[in-house]
């Protein structure tokens, strides 16, 4: 169950309003690389993870709660940004400071524009945050991705704290606020930590590569096409060792038109670039499926399941008189 505390993890403070900055900050609310993305992501992902991985459980758990308290603190930096707004929006009898600006056509665009591109922000919060992007674009379950694999699911957390970061950086750019520029680095470097996290997590798991179970077919993993002609860049990624375990290597094909014609539509390519064979891929396979189903089905009851085990009151009383009667 979670439990709220009304002061923010972070001190977070404004400086002044600013309803344009306010309006772009909207994308780490309610955008596809916010805060709430991230809190509903890692909190769908922990539930297939509860029984057969408690540890990773509580890291997507305790992860979710903070990307919580994050939106929260983004939510109140919005909220302060967009300061006497509410107020003045609400008062719909007195002749306000807003509505003798919106009664002059070159105020109200003014306004309008220092809600940046979305109007509708004023229109429909008055003051508050909304559920969308900066964009007035509404906050999407499809954002999410779980996919009941830790070896996958952790790699998708790796990048949306690599997105979520560089919207952090980016978003610096675009205020002079001293006060939320110190908010802003806080929420950019907790996503450091939570990459270093998920990076952790994913190296305690072994195998983790490829992601999920299946192994690659040994004819084509280490073959790295040239698509760019004769000017083609060489690196780790198409050249020598690269990623790969020690005795493997890329195999380049500098010609893929001619290669596929050679090979038959690559149906006669033989494995190159790795010791692996199709008989130890589809052992491994075998292995791998075997031991990822084993772990799960021990941890999971195949009876009657109940998530949670509560403390029994009448043991604590039991316990106490007991006590009491020493």
């Amino acid at each position: 169950m979670f439990y709220h505390v009304k002061n923010l993890q972070f001190d977070a403070r404004v400086s002044g309003p600013d309803p344009k900055f306010a309006t772009l900050l909207l994308d780490q609310f309610g955008g596809p690389n916010g805060e709430l993305k991230a809190a509903m992501q890692y909190f769908v992902q922990a539930f297939v993870a509860r029984k057969p991985y408690p540890d990773k459980y509580d890291l997507l758990m305790d992860t979710a709660t903070e990307e919580l308290s994050h939106l929260e603190i983004v939510g109140a930096t919005i909220t302060m940004l967009m300061d006497g707004l509410n107020g003045e929006m609400k008062n719909a009898v007195e002749n306000t400071y807003l509505t003798q600006l919106m009664g002059d056509n070159a105020k109200k665009d003014e306004i309008i524009h220092g809600a940046a591109v979305g109007p509708g922000f004023l229109v429909e919060s008055a003051g508050g945050p909304t559920m969308t992007d900066s964009n007035g674009f509404p906050w999407q379950g499809y954002y999410v991705t779980a996919n009941s694999d830790l070896t996958v699911d952790l790699r998708s957390n790796i990048a949306a704290e690599s997105r979520a970061k560089v919207v952090y950086e980016y978003l610096l750019q675009f205020t002079d606020d001293p006060d939320v520029h110190r908010t802003l680095r806080f929420l950019m470097t907790r996503e450091i930590t939570h990459f270093q996290q998920f990076t952790a997590a994913l190296n305690d798991i072994q195998p983790n590569f490829p992601p999920a179970i299946r192994q690659g077919d040994p004819r084509y993993t280490h073959l790295a096409f040239n698509y760019s002609g004769p000017d083609s860049q060489r690196g780790p990624w198409n050249k020598g060792q690269g990623p790969w375990d020690k005795g493997e290597e890329w195999v380049y094909v500098e010609e893929p038109i001619s290669y596929v014609d050679e090979t038959q539509g690559l149906v006669e390519q033989p494995a190159q670039g790795t010791t692996k064979k199709q008989n130890d891929v589809t052992r491994k396979n075998k292995e791998l499926s075997k031991k990822r189903s084993e772990e799960i089905k021990k941890a999971v009851e195949s009876s009657k399941m109940q998530w949670s085990q509560y403390d029994d009151p009448n043991q604590k009383n039991s316990s106490t008189k007991s006590s009491n009667k020493k």
